[in-house]
């Protein structure tokens, strides 16, 4: 009965999820043209807050935990661990007022209605792990757009998402560059909880009443002096917490 009832409410939310998707995407594109980055900003604020309420269809609840007062004075690094793409709707609307830009994959920005135009066009960056060089060289370009922007970023230092929740070991080129590129920066690891449990039957049916839990930990100042150090307190701490 379980799973019949998840396939039931499944399907409701994938097609009511994609219905959103397709909906926003020329909604994206005029934003974006007429208007620029930041009513683009807010468009995608718009689809993510509906996208974020479908979950109620699967019977799924949301808690973001704020440790600390977030004051936005300075370049925010919001460092995850990744176990679901259905972790993203959730950072981008809980974390908007903080103008997250993501370090994502490259296969993201092809094919995906919205999801795709947002990550090619609002200031985020696509890399290919495949060519660490080039990655960089993308990495270093867009931290000089952050700084510019004023924005914040959110990365996935594991490369690619946990399909059991167990954590992979990180991989901190990127970050260490980031840091070094914005050094007034402040670090804020962030721990996210069984969004994992999602993928238990390949994707489909999605298991109703899983909580997903995201909780952020206690700032920490970027020191250029002590950057592989802060690398290992931010591992660690998000880690701790993984359940």
């Amino acid at each position: 009965m379980f799973k019949f009832s998840s396939y039931i409410l499944s399907s409701i939310f994938y097609l009511l999820f994609g219905l959103f998707l397709i909906l926003f995407h020329p909604l994206q594109a005029i934003s974006f043209n007429l208007f620029g980055v930041k009513t683009l900003k807010k468009t995608v604020d718009t689809l993510n807050f509906f996208l974020i309420c479908l979950y109620k269809i699967i019977l799924s609840d949301i808690s973001f935990n704020f440790r600390e007062k977030i004051l936005f004075k300075k370049p925010i690094i919001f460092v995850c661990n990744h176990q679901s793409t259905f972790e993203i709707p959730i950072l981008i609307w809980f974390l908007r007022k903080f103008e997250p830009r993501f370090v994502g994959k490259k296969e993201l920005g092809y094919n995906i209605p919205s999801i795709s135009y947002y990550l090619k066009n609002g200031g985020s960056v696509l890399i290919d792990r495949k060519l660490p060089e080039d990655a960089l060289q993308k990495i270093d370009k867009f931290c000089d757009q952050v700084k510019k922007n004023n924005w914040s970023i959110v990365i996935f230092p594991e490369g690619t998402r946990s399909k059991d929740g167990t954590p992979k070991k990180f991989k901190k080129k990127g970050l260490k560059l980031i840091l070094k590129k914005i050094p007034d920066a402040e670090i804020i690891p962030i721990t996210i909880n069984n969004s994992y449990k999602f993928n238990k039957w390949n994707g489909f049916p999605i298991p109703i009443f899983t909580s997903l839990l995201f909780d952020s930990h206690e700032s920490i100042p970027n020191d250029i002096k002590k950057i592989n150090y802060n690398l290992e307190l931010v591992e660690k701490k998000i880690k701790k917490f993984i359940f």
